[in-house]
């Protein structure tokens, strides 16, 4: 069963009174245990993608399945998790409360079980020994492991990640990416991964979701045919520069287009 699918999507906002569509027409479905990167230019709907999926936002047409649910069954049931650019990390808790704040919530899962299952996750995403540190005690990307390992503690099959690394300088991000990957491997969870990042997007992913802008809509639809595990020196590849030079040349394109649009208009 695909972990997500969507079927025919558009997406309309009020904006100072007067409608923008931001989506239109989109189809695309996300397998069980697949990596799907979504990029595109600033403001062409990805993290709107993410909201629709995920049931914070509602389609004006089209329709959505999570996980054989719609977004909101799956939400309540707890088939995803998000993560976000910004670890949301509340500073007057340790990093185990944090982590296991989703089961507090619950208030299904026994406090000790709770406990324990963050501290797997600790060790799970390179932390332990920190379980009593404070987010502010922190590095950026010891923040964002600690927001990876709160969004794994209910087990969900699928995570939603916007642009999570944004914020990082590059050695770190390398080193989350490949982070990712040994997490995801282990937990057997679909990801949909938002970035800006056209090499970030090739590396990690078994798809590439390539989306135009004036409205959003797909433009491509790009399998990475690249061995995995993935090393970071598969980066330098002539594989990996290929495809990220296929998707640049799209951007530039589809970029160049809503300029000479804009212009007519």
């Amino acid at each position: 069963m695909a972990s997500v699918v969507v079927r025919n999507i558009s997406k309309e906002f009020i904006i100072d009174n007067e409608p923008f569509l931001a989506l239109k027409d989109i189809s695309f479905e996300i397998g069980e245990r697949e990596f799907v990167s979504v990029i595109g230019p600033s403001g062409c709907g990805k993290s709107t993608i993410l909201r629709l999926i995920g049931g914070l936002l509602f389609p004006e047409e089209g329709s959505i399945e999570v996980c054989g649910k719609t977004p909101t069954e799956a939400r309540k049931d707890r088939m995803y998790s998000f993560v976000f650019q910004d670890a949301v990390l509340f500073p007057w808790r340790s990093v185990l409360k944090n982590i296991q704040l989703p089961l507090e919530i619950n208030q299904k899962t026994d406090p000790n079980e709770a406990r324990q299952k963050a501290m797997e996750l600790l060790n799970l995403v390179g932390l332990s020994g920190f379980e009593k540190a404070s987010p502010n005690q922190l590095s950026g990307g010891m923040r964002h492991r600690a927001s990876l390992a709160r969004a794994l503690i209910t087990s969900p099959p699928l995570i939603f990640m916007d642009e999570p690394f944004a914020a990082l300088d590059e050695i770190t991000r390398d080193r989350m990416n490949i982070e990712l990957l040994r997490i995801w491997d282990e937990t057997k969870a679909s990801v949909v991964f938002v970035t800006h990042s056209i090499e970030e997007a090739v590396f990690l992913s078994d798809r590439v979701l390539v989306l135009s802008t004036h409205p959003g809509s797909l433009i491509a639809d790009i399998n990475i045919d690249m061995p995995r595990p993935r090393k970071l020196a598969l980066k330098q590849s002539e594989e990996c520069f290929a495809y990220t030079n296929e998707i640049r040349k799209m951007l530039a394109r589809i970029t160049q287009e809503a300029a000479e649009k804009d212009l007519q208009l």
